[in-house]
């Protein structure tokens, strides 16, 4: 689960996308879920405002990598940064507190089956005054050439068009008190939407239900 260093264009202007949301949330305290190879980490590392890092994978090779990436870096780090090798619902009441949760392009890698749980994990347990997630829009694959009835990526469980996507991002803001707000990642077709979808999602002062 987590990001592949494709190097596009395409995977760069997500990452642009989420550290723009970001960036306008004032997030101090961070968790990047599924970070990979640290592609978003890394930049995530040099914002400024960010006072703590946490960032985890199901891949321990990934995890590595992202944690020599880091290390390389000519720059002095957030004061707490922390890479480690766990699941979205792995005790996920240690990650309750952080001002903003990234997933990007990870729920696709689930199963169905274990989104609910996933579900709770993030937004009952852990919490966050920001969740900020990317999938794919099956709706764009005809124009990157992907074969009707087949995935972007091997790994991939499902991919949702924009319809599906909103729903099932509206339902969980509903049931766990968020505002939801949805974005083609970046800006792409108008008729088949972004080759991305982004919805973001922000808990009520009051803190919600």
């Amino acid at each position: 689960m987590g990001l592949n260093r494709d190097g596009s264009g395409l995977h760069r202007r997500r990452i642009e996308a989420v550290l723009d949301e970001v960036r306008a949330s004032g997030a101090r305290t961070i968790l990047d879920l599924g970070c990979g190879d640290g592609d978003l980490l890394v930049e995530l590392a040099r914002l400024p405002q960010v006072e703590r890092l946490w960032g985890f994978d199901l891949h321990a090779g990934a995890i590595e990598t992202a944690r020599l990436r880091l290390e390389t870096l000519n720059m002095t780090l957030p004061g707490d940064v922390r890479l480690d090798v766990r699941s979205l619902t792995d005790e996920p009441g240690q990650l309750a507190g952080f001002d903003c949760a990234v997933l990007l392009e990870v729920i696709e890698h689930l199963d169905p089956a274990a989104l609910p749980a996933a579900e709770a994990a993030l937004f009952s347990l852990m919490r966050p005054e920001t969740v900020i997630l990317t999938t794919p829009n099956s709706e764009y694959n005809p124009l990157l050439g992907v074969p009707e009835g087949r995935f972007r990526h091997h790994d991939h469980r499902f991919e949702w068009d924009r319809n599906t996507f909103e729903e099932w991002a509206g339902r969980i803001a509903s049931q766990w008190g968020y505002a939801v707000v949805f974005k083609p990642v970046p800006e792409g077709h108008r008729r088949l939407g972004g080759p991305s979808q982004m919805a973001a999602f922000t808990r009520p002062a009051s803190g919600g239900p």
